[in-house]
């Protein structure tokens, strides 16, 4: 269980950059399946050929922002569609991804998996210390993770964040005010990615491999971290909605690892995974859950006594109006 925090934890680095790409940003971005094997490639690349862990860790993290770039390009220059777009960095990042796990053996050009069992990684200390596999390795693993969940709430209360909330709620709106929305949509796809491409780096070092196929599927994960994460803690301020997809992180590793305990076959995971997307979408706009409060409000909306829904401000009327005087009508 404790592997599985971890690993969840881990895990919410990436679901940070989902939640401002389909979120912040309203935009679907596939690119993730590629740009997370992307920065595990590109560390276990440059760690097998010598390259001290970190600098290949934040290495990873900009190829990452760079594959985030080209899908930004593409759409916004391009005149690509933003789904279509993200299959084509994924796919092309496919054939980039072997090369680039290639340039750590002599014999072959393309690679398909690197191991790290014996090298050096960023979680070697905390191995060397016996810390990783406790408490006390969650904790720190938790407080890194935290950081940047702050980074990014910091990024988003500013001007620059701000414009790109806006560009996703409504992106006319915020052009007839002079921001260039394809700069905003091209930094934040990248950002996203580069958060991708750096969770795709720390996952490698953590399991000791890197393998062409570990990404994967992988935005049907971030997807159930961000859904799952805010309809079960909220989504009403960002800092609460950030916490939220990195708390959905971790509950998803903690349903996957009960689920595997209690006997489901492993390659039954992703029909779990696909369910409880489904869950996280259905289960507040069902009709008898709307009576718990955090759920009936979800959307502005409470339930009367009928059952139906009703807006909040219509439910909750003012003051009953005071009929005016004689003097008050004939303007006296």
């Amino acid at each position: 269980m404790i592997g599985a925090l971890e690993l969840g934890l881990i895990y919410g680095v990436m679901a940070l950059g989902v939640y401002l790409t389909f979120k912040v940003l309203n935009f679907p971005d596939l690119t993730v399946d590629g740009s997370f094997t992307t920065g595990a490639a590109v560390a276990a690349a440059l760690i097998t050929n010598g390259i001290n862990p970190v600098l290949a860790t934040l290495a990873a993290a900009g190829a990452g922002l760079i594959a985030g770039a080209v899908t930004g390009v593409l759409h916004t220059k391009g005149q690509i569609d933003g789904l279509l777009a993200g299959i084509l960095t994924m796919i092309a990042l496919w054939t980039i991804n072997l090369r680039i796990m290639g340039t750590a053996k002599e014999d072959t050009a393309v690679a398909a998996n690197l191991p790290l069992l014996r090298a050096e990684t960023v979680f070697t200390p905390l191995k060397d210390a016996e810390l990783l596999g406790s408490w006390a390795g969650i904790a720190i693993i938790l407080v890194a993770v935290l950081l940047l969940k702050l980074l990014v709430d910091w990024f988003l209360s500013t001007n620059l964040g701000l414009a790109i909330q806006a560009t996703g709620d409504n992106g006319p709106m915020i052009r007839s005010f002079g921001v260039n929305t394809h700069r905003t949509t091209i930094l934040t796809l990248a950002i996203s990615n580069g958060f991708v491409g750096l969770c795709g780096a720390l996952v490698a070092q953590y399991q000791g491999f890197a393998d062409i196929s570990m990404g994967v599927g992988l935005i049907l994960v971030g997807l159930a971290s961000v859904i799952l994460g805010q309809a079960v803690f909220g989504q009403r301020f960002i800092w609460v909605a950030s916490l939220a997809v990195v708390l959905g992180a971790v509950l998803y590793r903690l349903i996957i690892f009960f689920a595997l305990r209690a006997g489901l076959d492993p390659n039954d995971m992703k029909l779990v995974t696909a369910v409880l997307v489904i869950a996280a979408l259905l289960l507040p706009r069902w009709r008898f859950l709307r009576r718990i409060p955090a759920l009936r409000r979800r959307d502005g909306r409470i339930v009367v006594e009928d059952g139906s829904a009703a807006p909040a401000a219509a439910a909750s009327p003012g003051p009953e109006p005071v009929a005016a005087t004689p003097d008050e009508t004939s303007g006296r």
